[in-house]
């Protein structure tokens, strides 16, 4: 129980990470691939039009990760229903963990795992987002700081 146990949560980490990488990159490649103007204000806008995107662009990336958990949590036979997998795998995912749903004692690490999981995938698009906002603001800085 178990190694089965691991050996399905380790291997949805592995999804899960892979799928964070693989979003972040083309969330880079996006950012890279939008010119800046040579306008402050038109760049300014560019930046926030940007960061709007790559917010968007996590919180899609998370809802894949928190549906690919329910899926599994609804194959396994978890719940009755998706609509719980999905409500227990997103409470579990972002560490909220209300409690009013539960899995089988045979699968609580595998919970504890997306719990741990989730900490990281989110702690992780927190960094990202808050490098990007500083380079964007740093960015402002140098066009707005010329004209003053």
């Amino acid at each position: 129980m178990l190694a089965s146990n691991l050996l399905v949560a380790s291997a949805m980490v592995v999804m899960t990470a892979f799928i964070h990488l693989m979003g972040l990159m083309v969330l880079i490649w996006i950012m890279r691939n939008s010119r800046a103007s040579e306008h402050a204000e038109i760049s300014v806008m560019r930046s926030s039009t940007i960061i709007m995107l790559v917010i968007l662009g996590l919180f899609f990336l998370h809802t894949v990760q928190v549906w690919l958990y329910a899926a599994l949590y609804f194959r396994l036979g978890l719940f009755g229903t998706f609509e719980a997998s999905l409500y227990f795998s997103t409470s579990t995912f972002t560490t909220v963990g209300f409690g009013d749903l539960v899995v089988a004692p045979r699968w609580r690490l595998l919970a504890a795992i997306e719990s741990a999981n989730g900490f990281l995938l989110l702690g992780w698009s927190t960094a990202f987002l808050i490098s990007l906002t500083g380079r964007m603001r740093s960015l402002e800085s140098k066009w707005f700081g010329e004209d003053d």
